[in-house]
């Protein structure tokens, strides 16, 4: 018999020039968590805003990252405005990870986690105000999970 699996995606509130949203974006993860609760084996995923500064640790009760849980001690940093070339010449200098899988799994494990997305695209380009920059595939680099059913 087979089991079943629930893939969820996400996009948590922004942080924005008014207000980091922090309040908001903590409020919607609790209440998705809580919703998703009922479910044996859940993956959800996707870009949180989640900045531990701002909005603490994520509220795991039970859940695992899978990032933390698979690699240990790495950054993470799925918007890296340094090593990102497309986000170059951003006012700002950051580095969080803000991308996110976390994992509620019975019959499932996690295998492996990797951040894709970070090269440029080859021929492509555009100008900002100042320079030429490569085009990525988006600002913030991917994740790409591995799990599997466990025997």
């Amino acid at each position: 018999m087979g089991k079943n699996l629930v893939a969820v995606t996400t996009h948590l509130e922004s942080p924005t020039p008014q207000g980091m949203n922090s309040e908001e974006r903590v409020a919607q993860a609790k209440r998705a968590l809580h919703r998703l609760n009922r479910c044996t084996n859940v993956v959800f995923g996707g870009d949180m805003n989640w900045d531990e500064v701002s909005d603490g640790p994520f509220p795991l009760d039970g859940w695992a990252d899978a990032w933390t849980a698979l690699r240990p001690g790495e950054n993470g940093w799925t918007y890296d405005t340094k090593t990102n070339q497309m986000l170059i010449g951003n006012f700002l200098q950051l580095q969080k990870r803000l991308d996110r899988f976390i994992c509620k799994l019975a019959d499932f494990k996690l295998i492996d986690i990797n951040m894709i997305g970070m090269e440029a695209i080859p021929g492509l380009s555009y100008r900002n105000k100042r320079m030429e920059l490569p085009v990525f595939p988006s600002d913030h680099f991917g994740l790409l999970l591995t799990i599997c059913l466990m025997q």
